[in-house]
């Protein structure tokens, strides 16, 4: 998962309620014109372009903790205040004027990228309006990315905000004034959702209470806000040192240990007993509606529930038929529906004491992968990625990550390893999981696109709020090739692959099935722990991630399918005119695409081959 350190909530309260999706918002991507323009027409350019920078000026003023995961730095000293539902009216009403505007240009002036350019800003736009009918806003905390723990998290400067200058630590300085502010907020969001029903499950609350409770300290000097101070860039002036020092002291005493208190009080006394007892955003006020809305932002396809259910349970079935051929391959032989059970409690999958041991293990498949890329890739990114663990606050809440490198080199891709217990972290899912959130999965794309010649809202637009069935299915996607890496020939990496597939045919059925079909918390732990052998304190991390962010796991298997069957219809057409690093080109080349805007350049590319053009 590459994950932004934002609440999924908040931005989706924001401006992924009010613009970040990528769905299809109603007819076909329109084709290119019929006949190839040689050059696109001046005026209509100028106007995309104009266009363009607009909307994500706006974008990023209304969401600077967006732009800043992002890997852009420029609005490092914003906070942004869009659960405010005054700006929330704003927002939608500047991006209905956008689309008005972008009616206007003449898109059939334009040539192929700036025409590329055109449908995602009109994909953008339309499928974010369909969020002003849901009042995200008053949902604006969860247990994963909540904005007091994103900018913890970034105290210790090794994340997507660095602090080693003065201008980065006065812009950190900058967002925690501003903290308290969204804090109080966030009260007044969520009291006016429970008058309207519109309320975070129990579990979810009883999930996040525990780190904002964390959060408080009994002195300022021991506040995770005021360790920048500790820890002040070499070089800088005594003077700038000291208005730091009491900048930091200030910013905590008289603010954020103030709202921290607030926020907690309100939490334990009135919004945890207001807390609903259903599990899934179907039981909210239209929430079958908000569900589906959801379902087309992060698959950009007209998909329904009921078919990704049953997509689901295909995929399961799928992949437990191959248990028992593998089982004997890893000393097993038992009943092959078991397997994932028993190789989780076996001890010799797990050889780890320390967390730097594992760090260790993942730098040799690191290693192993960087040797085998140019073979499969003729684009490499420049950035580099470095392996961190998932720093102790959100650890015990967090998946494995990536987050993108800087556009300015302030800072690498990174590669957040999630370790609680090094004795009972199993190598067999590392080379998967790498594939997936190292390289050539998140890093390849990521890094990529900060090194394209794009307008800014496509070059940082690598997260996958913007689209995930693009985002995610392409790491998804990334992890088949450990065949052709050569991993899988070892059957524990194999094993691991597997269950990780398993894993993502499970979310389709656990996430309908709670949020489109009923299923309660219990029922869906129980589907996750019988159908791969997790323990009940796994499965239910897991389960309380789905419920926190409707739909965005139903991305994952929908977007890797697709580009599975984009590879197969180019390899059947081409024949042995069809390589790998063409075709990785052909899906890289522009960036982030909605799935059917991806396969209409795939077909394209394949047109343009077979008339013996080498042209992605």
């Amino acid at each position: 998962m590459m994950r932004s350190p934002v609440s999924r909530t908040v931005m989706a309260a924001s401006i992924a309620a009010a613009l970040m999706s990528c769905q299809l918002a109603g007819a076909a991507v329109p084709a290119p014109a019929a006949h190839a323009l040689s050059a696109s027409d001046a005026s209509a350019k100028r106007q995309i372009d104009q266009l363009a920078d607009a909307f994500y000026r706006a974008r990023s003023r209304f969401d600077p903790l967006m732009a800043t995961a992002n890997g852009d730095s420029r609005y490092d000293d914003q906070l942004g205040g869009t659960i405010d539902p005054v700006q929330r009216k704003r927002q939608f009403a500047l991006y209905h004027r956008m689309r008005g505007q972008l009616g206007q240009i003449r898109r059939d002036r334009l040539d192929e990228k700036d025409q590329t350019t055109y449908d995602l800003l009109d994909y953008e736009l339309k499928s974010g309006l369909r969020f002003e009918a849901f009042p995200e806003h008053l949902l604006p905390l969860n247990q994963f990315d909540n904005v007091p723990a994103t900018l913890a998290n970034y105290a210790g400067g090794t994340g997507s905000q660095p602090l080693g200058s003065l201008k980065q630590q006065e812009a950190y300085l900058s967002r925690l004034r501003q903290l308290p502010g969204w804090i109080d907020q966030a009260i007044a969001n969520m009291r006016e959702g429970v008058r309207h029903g519109v309320v975070q499950p129990t579990s979810i609350i009883r999930a996040m209470l525990p780190q904002f409770q964390q959060m408080r300290a009994a002195t300022v000097e021991a506040s995770v806000f005021y360790s920048p101070a500790t820890r002040l860039p070499a070089g800088l002036a005594e003077a700038d040192k000291a208005r730091l020092v009491a900048g930091y002291h200030d910013v905590v005493a008289k603010g954020i240990a103030p709202a921290l208190d607030r926020l907690v009080a309100y939490l334990e006394k009135d919004y945890l007993p207001a807390g609903r007892a259903s599990t899934g955003l179907g039981a909210l006020p239209n929430g079958k509606a908000w569900y589906q809305a959801r379902i087309k932002e992060n698959t950009t396809t007209d998909m329904t529930a009921e078919q990704i259910h049953a997509l689901g349970l295909s995929e399961v079935a799928r992949v437990q038929r191959e248990w028992t051929a593998l089982g004997p391959k890893l000393g097993y032989d038992g009943p092959p529906n078991a397997l994932p059970q028993w190789v989780a409690a076996q001890d010799k999958f797990k050889p780890f004491t320390t967390d730097e041991q594992v760090l260790d293990a993942y730098r040799q498949i690191d290693a192993q992968v960087r040797a085998k890329l140019p073979a499969y890739f003729s684009l490499l990114p420049k950035a580099k990625l470095v392996l961190q663990l998932e720093p102790e606050l959100s650890r015990a809440t967090a998946s494995d990550h990536y987050t993108p490198p800087a556009a300015d080199g302030s800072h690498p891709g990174v590669f957040w390893a999630v370790v609680n217990d090094p004795k009972k972290y199993s190598r067999t899912g590392m080379v998967t999981l790498f594939l997936h959130e190292g390289q050539p999965g998140h890093h390849l794309h990521a890094a990529l696109l900060k090194e394209m010649d794009l307008p800014d809202f496509r070059k940082f637009d690598t997260e996958y709020l913007n689209c995930a069935a693009y985002a995610e299915g392409w790491a998804l996607y990334s992890e088949t090739l450990g065949h052709e890496f050569g991993f899988y020939d070892n059957p524990e990496y194999y094993f691991g692959h597997l269950n990780d597939e398993l894993l993502r045919a499970v979310r389709l059925v656990v996430d309908t099935g709670m949020h489109a079909k009923g299923w309660t918390r219990e029922q869906a732990i129980a589907y996750m722990r019988d159908t791969l052998g997790y323990s009940e304190a796994r499965a239910g991390n897991q389960v309380e991630r789905y419920m926190a962010w409707p739909a965005q796991a139903l991305a994952y298997k929908i977007g890797a399918l697709k580009i599975l069957e984009l590879r197969e219809r180019a390899r059947k057409a081409l024949g042995e005119r069809f390589t790998y690093s063409a075709f990785h080109a052909v899906v890289l080349g522009d960036g982030t695409l909605p799935l059917p805007i991806l396969e209409a350049k795939v077909d394209r590319w394949i047109a343009r081959m077979g008339a013996g053009s080498s042209r992605p």
